[in-house]
């Protein structure tokens, strides 16, 4: 059984990739929201999760990360690349393996080192080749897995299969959704030394451990892809889909918005805007949930970009107490699945208001902080309204 599960996707915007993850992680494991800027210590020794490897300075990101954790389970960076992973279960015995690199390094690495979507790919599979996977990823249970990663920008998107150092990659320029297991198949165009052409990464998968739930959840990514109308993906239709409990009676079918109680929850959640013209000035623009996204707030944010002005990030979303309160709600309608539509009545509003007012300055930046000052409070105040 996975006890860390997720969902990520990307598909084409009005104006360029709208890139979105839910980060399934153990109960009560805290994740948070954190913007990290420019690091210029090229030729220094960087300190990852377990392994000290030789740094090449860092892009300014904003990582989602569990907070004993180096690395992000999912972020973006100033040139609008953005990153998830997934766990997958493989061939490779991720618990036997010597410490090495983790999935979440290797989000937070692409991230720091890659102007591109397919520079990124290059960064993570020189990484992979050189240092492999290993070590504990969920510590709760102790485990060890590998990790299946989608990255995007604002052109393009590829996936990046691993199994310990051997790997596949495909792009898929129009986006695509992965979930909990591997889905390069035979259509890799990029794979390591031992795959011969047209030979199906898929073999690599542990048939021992059941993708049922996963296949599930996937479908539904890919079903909520392919409605969508001529505008592509919006903020607001991809929020709906990170909050879809499927069908059936709440919380009885595996669904992209987790509640596995005593296993896996969503702990975090993200929307990211890659705008086309981010060279020319355009605001990256993302939406924060912290906690499940069916009873949180996704709260604006407007990361630093290359070519545009100062960010501007609320510092609730860097806050353990945000992750609290919407993390008590989340317990709250697990216990009583009744109460969910009552919590969203409150919160539903709150969050109309942020995106509109969002909406009015996201071309005046001189108004961020003006007008988002409230926003990280009046997000809080919303889910402590709530407590039972």
């Amino acid at each position: 059984m996975l006890h860390t599960m997720c969902d990520t996707l990307c598909g084409r915007g009005d104006a360029g990739m709208v890139f979105a993850k839910n980060s399934d992680r153990p109960v009560g494991e805290v994740q948070l929201a954190f913007p990290f800027g420019r690091r210029s210590s090229v030729g220094c020794t960087l300190r990852t999760q377990y392994l000290s490897i030789g740094d090449t300075g860092a892009h300014a990101v904003f990582l989602s990360c569990p907070t004993w954790l180096w690395g992000a389970e999912h972020g973006v960076n100033e040139f609008g690349v953005a990153i998830g992973n997934e766990r997958v279960a493989t061939m490779h015995d991720a618990m036997a393996a010597r410490p090495a690199l983790i999935g979440m390094d290797l989000v937070r690495l692409g991230l720091e080192r890659a102007r591109s979507a397919e520079e990124a790919l290059d960064v993570m599979i020189g990484l992979l080749t050189t240092h492999g996977q290993g070590g504990i990823a969920d510590a709760a249970h102790q485990e060890a897995y590998d990790s299946s990663f989608l990255i995007a920008d604002p052109a393009q998107a590829f996936v990046l299969d691993t199994c310990g150092a051997d790997y596949a990659a495909a792009p898929f320029p129009g986006g695509t959704a992965i979930s909990n297991r591997l889905a390069v198949g035979p259509a890799w165009t990029r794979a390591s030394a031992g795959l011969a052409a047209g030979e199906d990464f898929g073999r690599f998968a542990d048939d021992a451990t059941p993708t049922t739930s996963a296949d599930v959840r996937l479908a539904a990514s890919r079903r909520f892809l392919s409605t969508q109308g001529t505008r592509g993906l919006t903020p607001g239709a991809t929020a709906a889909h990170l909050r879809d409990h499927g069908s059936g009676a709440w919380g009885t079918t595996p669904s992209v918005c987790m509640h596995g109680p005593g296993r896996s929850v969503t702990a975090a959640s993200l929307i990211a805007l890659l705008p086309a013209d981010l060279a020319g000035g355009a605001p990256l623009r993302t939406y924060v949930a912290l906690g499940s996204p069916c009873v949180s707030v996704y709260v604006p944010a407007f990361p630093r970009t290359a070519s545009g002005p100062p960010p501007f990030i609320t510092f609730e979303l860097s806050s353990e107490a945000m992750w609290r309160a919407a993390d008590a709600l989340r317990a709250r309608v697990e216990a009583d699945p009744a109460a969910a539509p009552a919590i969203r009545a409150v919160l539903d509003p709150v969050e109309e208001e942020l995106w509109s007012e969002a909406d009015e300055v996201w071309a005046r930046p001189d108004r961020w902080a003006e007008v988002g000052s409230s926003w990280g409070g009046r997000a809080l105040q919303a889910l402590r309204s709530c407590a039972p």
